[in-house]
């Protein structure tokens, strides 16, 4: 049986990821009192025949506090079960998702009479930090449009069907932050910059122009051969240690250029050995 938890901080996209693995053909439920996860689970595996083995549950700070802060204890009693069991949780930057709820003049679950929009979303963080401080996914939308956070679900969860890791290489530029999702983050600002040679300007790591003008310079290589011996070497450690997903975030000033080419370059390499290999260029899916 496959279970996917998805949780995070309203507004963070919960909604979008719970539709596209309803769209996958998950048997989905929104608002799941997080108390009953053993038992329905239970149900599933005891009948398989009459019960989907493919589910997803939303749970969030509706719930009550009592029953959140069990999630830990109740995952331990999952894990004693049958199942594939995954925890997927969204967030992003309080200001995002203070614009999100004024864009669309939704109620927060958490507001009320003492308790304004930026209370309750700073409050829904510590109701919900038993769930994040588990999750096997931290998933930040605060740059993410809808259609590239259907893609990642789509891609990197809905499509999962090995039980290796799955193995994410995003660039990003440090002058729009740091993504907070990275677990491991790799600053190539020191490389050679396309952006001063006025025919690559407008080009991205992608184009053959741009490539040809970082792989002559012998520090790209170098580079390169560093971060892949270092993945080479560890990734396998995280994985012995049971980490079903890998974000590796390579960066440089305006992730246009030479974070785009290592990712790519990185992940061409390294689907030979991993099944489940995604890249994806968090500035270009803002710009381009």
């Amino acid at each position: 049986m496959k279970l996917v938890i998805i949780s995070g901080r309203s507004g963070s996209g919960k909604s979008t990821a719970l539709h596209v693995l309803e769209d996958a053909g998950f048997n989905c439920i929104d608002n799941f009192p997080v108390g009953l996860l053993p038992a329905m689970v239970h149900t599933a595996l005891r009948d398989p025949q009459q019960h989907s083995q493919r589910m997803a549950v939303s749970i969030d700070a509706r719930n009550s506090a009592a029953d959140l802060k069990r999630f830990p204890e109740i995952l331990l009693s999952l894990d004693r079960m049958d199942l594939d069991c995954e925890v997927i949780y969204l967030d992003a930057l309080g200001p995002t998702l203070v614009k999100r709820f004024s864009e669309t003049r939704r109620r927060h679950p958490l507001t009320n009479e003492t308790t304004d929009l930026r209370q309750a979303i700073e409050a829904e963080r510590e109701l919900l930090a038993s769930i994040a401080d588990l999750a096997d996914l931290v998933i930040d939308t605060t740059q993410l449009a809808t259609p590239a956070l259907i893609d990642l679900i789509s891609a990197r969860v809905a499509s999962k069907t090995s039980s290796g890791m799955s193995l994410l290489f995003r660039s990003f530029g440090f002058k729009f932050g740091i993504p907070v999702d990275g677990d491991l983050v790799f600053d190539i600002r020191c490389l050679p910059n396309p952006h001063y040679v006025p025919e690559l300007r407008r080009l991205t790591g992608k184009d053959a122009a741009v490539r040809a003008y970082l792989e002559a310079d012998a520090d790209v290589l170098a580079m390169y051969d560093d971060i892949r011996r270092y993945l080479e070497t560890w990734l396998p450690k995280f994985e012995q240690n049971n980490r079903i997903y890998m974000t590796v975030a390579i960066g440089c000033t305006g992730g246009q250029h030479r974070s785009v080419y290592m990712a790519e370059k990185l992940g061409e390499h390294f689907r030979s050995t991993i099944s489940n290999v995604l890249v994806r260029h968090r500035e270009l899916e803002q710009r381009f």
